[in-house]
């Protein structure tokens, strides 16, 4: 496997997504490429797999095992282009998979200079794709104080979140913050966590991270995309991280696959034609073995649906 990365639920993704040697596949969130060197081992020679990362650090993972196996392609880039790049290959509707593995991935987090994590002292970063957009500490140091709390209660659930933005307002007035240790003891200092095994900014940085990298956003964007590109019987998977994620996918797959209802007083039937997928098992969580040899995987969470 790829630097040593074992990829969350990985018999339980390839599974979900039932592989046919022949079908062409996505894996949209590409990390370090381990669900991707399972699938396609399991592909023929008329199979393909596409795979996405908006990561520039992931893309130069992928190896050349892989980057010279005519079935693979990779694109460095956000997800959400998608459709785009289906298109582009002729197979609209004709998808026999899609995988999406939501959030940080461990490099990423273990990456100290990017930033992710409080465990190091690094620059406040943030991005998945460090050459666009603003980093966290760019905005932080320009964003008003409400807009600051709005986001750590929005994305992190966060009780302490005024708080918090106030601490990094006033902060900011000597010194700006820029690193992950100031952050973390800035929210340290306010807002000491509840329980001993987790860190007060744990809540504060996954905000900042989902804010300023349009994670939900992009989540809600893509997974209509998904549904358009799959051929009948093919196979959505998605793996999330957290609450906020889950409940995306959670919802979205449920009124996919739920007739369209009307007002009872409308001499309507359900919409049958509506409902473009099938749920497929209940929510699948990481089993004993995995989380002894894995301990991150423990807040994953794996819905599967097919395209009727």
């Amino acid at each position: 496997m790829s630097n040593g990365h074992k990829p969350v639920l990985l018999d339980e993704v390839i599974e979900a997504l039932n592989i046919r040697a022949d079908g062409f596949y996505i894996d949209a969130t590409f990390g370090r490429g381990g669900h991707s060197r399972e699938i396609i081992k399991r592909l023929g020679p008329k199979g393909r797999l596409l795979a996405f990362d908006k990561d520039p650090d992931a893309v130069m993972s992928a190896g050349h095992d892989l980057v010279q196996d005519d079935r693979f392609e990779i694109i460095k880039g956000s997800f959400t282009m998608l459709m785009q790049h289906v298109k582009r290959h002729e197979v609209e509707a004709q998808v026999a998979g899609v995988l999406f593995d939501f959030g940080v991935s461990s490099p990423q987090l273990d990456d100290a200079q990017r930033g992710f994590s409080f465990r190091f002292a690094a620059p406040l970063d943030m991005r998945m794709n460090p050459t666009e957009g603003q980093s966290v500490a760019e905005w932080l140091n320009t964003a008003s104080e409400s807009d600051i709390a709005n986001v750590i209660y929005e994305y992190g659930e966060e009780r302490a979140s005024r708080r918090i933005a106030k601490a990094i307002v006033n902060a900011r007035i000597e010194d700006p913050v820029t690193t992950t240790t100031q952050l973390a003891e800035l929210v340290r200092q306010v807002a000491p966590s509840r329980k001993h095994d987790i860190h007060p900014a744990t809540k504060t940085f996954q905000a900042l991270r989902i804010f300023i990298n349009r994670e939900l956003d992009e989540i809600k964007e893509v997974l209509p995309q998904a549904v358009d590109v799959l051929c009948p019987g093919g196979r959505l998977a998605a793996i999330s991280f957290h609450s906020l994620e889950d409940r995306i996918v959670k919802r979205f797959m449920r009124d996919e696959a739920t007739p369209k209802q009307y007002p009872s007083e409308l001499p309507i039937m359900p919409d049958n034609d509506s409902v473009r997928l099938k749920l497929v098992g209940k929510k699948i969580r990481a089993g004993k073995e995995e989380l002894t040899q894995n301990p991150r995987a423990r807040s994953a969470t794996l819905r599967v649906a097919e395209r009727r």
